[in-house]
């Protein structure tokens, strides 16, 4: 029988997170030993949820089979323990994932420098700027961006890994088969067209309570990383589980100062204040943290945008972008073509990779 199988039925007893899995492979770290073990009726460990010893009692691993066949169908890798494509920086932490789900390319899991970057789901343009700055010139140094493919800031990290051609890595809190949101599915295909992962600890077609999923989800954007950008956080927001996850796991947090006057910030400055994270201002923070010298960082593949297709309109506001965020109405002025011409113009640009949109219809070159 596939070794796969036996940890199926180990990670769908204990579920996500669970605080014991550590402890449990301490003592059997192959869980086919476990499953003999269980077959000839020796109890299982006293510190083992009912729940979870109810699960493995009433299943088996012949009971996966289908799963995992409908993973190889779909092309949804499978990677668990001692499997080679296994994050090994997962292999020592105490609630490590024992199944992980995966599209894209597996192999980016390991070998890379990773960094985490999150933030809220509702950043101001300070918050989106200050992410995609960071996470551009850190993809540029061959840094492999990690986070959760969330609206906000999350997706902000991916799109700039993505806009420099680089490797990004997307822990879901969803099942494998599912993007959420939906309409970060065109992001998901660059992420793994480019050769980045997109990671679950769900099945295809899990349909279980999702209310805990996002929270564990957030232990492994902070376990993969070596360090944790934190862009722009409230004082109570999800972002600041990632924080704790990281602190647990004894990985630097490094935030980006912000505004006193605005609540977006008021999170980070938190962080600064109490001397939980190092002062975030410039990708060679982050590279220090690392050990990296700026210099000599290895560069991550880029993708120049194609321009030479692009129609006259297009090549007028392109003409007018630059690195500044600018209202249409901005461009509209700067280009003086019609309102209409410009936004057509527009989604031509950002088609053709070579325009990036922000909150409040704001437009920047690539």
């Amino acid at each position: 029988m596939d070794n796969a199988l036996y940890w199926l039925w180990l990670a769908d007893a204990l579920g996500s997170a669970c605080a014991q899995a550590g402890r449990l492979l301490a003592e059997w770290p192959d869980p086919r030993a476990l499953y003999e073990s269980v077959c000839a009726g020796a109890p299982l460990p006293a510190y083992l949820t009912r729940h979870a010893v109810g699960a493995l009692l009433a299943t088996g691993p012949g009971d996966y089979a289908p799963r995992l066949e409908q993973c190889r169908r779909a092309g949804i890798a499978v990677l668990t323990p001692g499997a080679p494509d296994y994050p090994a920086r997962f292999a020592s932490l105490p609630d490590r994932p024992l199944a992980l789900y995966a599209t894209g390319d597996t192999r980016c899991l390991n070998g890379g420098r990773y960094v985490g970057m999150v933030g809220t789901r509702r950043p101001t343009q300070y918050g989106t700027q200050a992410c995609h700055d960071l996470s551009l010139e850190l993809a540029r140094q061959g840094v492999v961006i990690v986070s959760g493919l969330a609206d906000g800031l999350d997706s902000t990290g991916h799109r700039a890994a993505v806009e420099a051609g680089a490797v990004t890595v997307a822990f879901l809190g969803t099942p494998i088969d599912v993007t959420y949101p939906a309409a970060n599915a065109a992001l998901r295909r660059d992420i793994e067209r480019l050769g980045g992962c997109v990671v679950s600890e769900y099945p295809p077609g899990f349909a279980k309570k999702q209310t805990a999923t996002f929270l564990a989800r957030n232990r492994l954007i902070a376990a993969l990383g070596e360090a944790l950008c934190v862009a722009e956080a409230r004082r109570k927001s999800g972002t600041l589980n990632t924080v704790s996850h990281a602190r647990r796991y004894g990985r630097p947090v490094l935030a980006v100062p912000g505004s006193i006057y605005s609540q977006n910030s008021a999170g980070t400055n938190a962080l600064l204040k109490s001397g939980q994270a190092a002062v975030l201002t410039a990708a060679d923070d982050v590279l220090a943290a690392l050990g990296m010298d700026a210099e000599a960082a290895a560069p991550a593949r880029t993708a120049a945008p194609d321009t030479a297709a692009l129609g006259p309109g297009a090549q007028a506001v392109l003409a007018v972008l630059d690195q500044t965020p600018r209202p249409v109405d901005d461009i509209v002025r700067r280009s003086a073509l019609p309102a209409a011409a410009v936004l057509s113009a527009l989604l031509e640009l950002e088609l053709a990779g070579a325009a990036q949109s922000w909150p409040g219809q704001r437009y920047t070159a690539v």
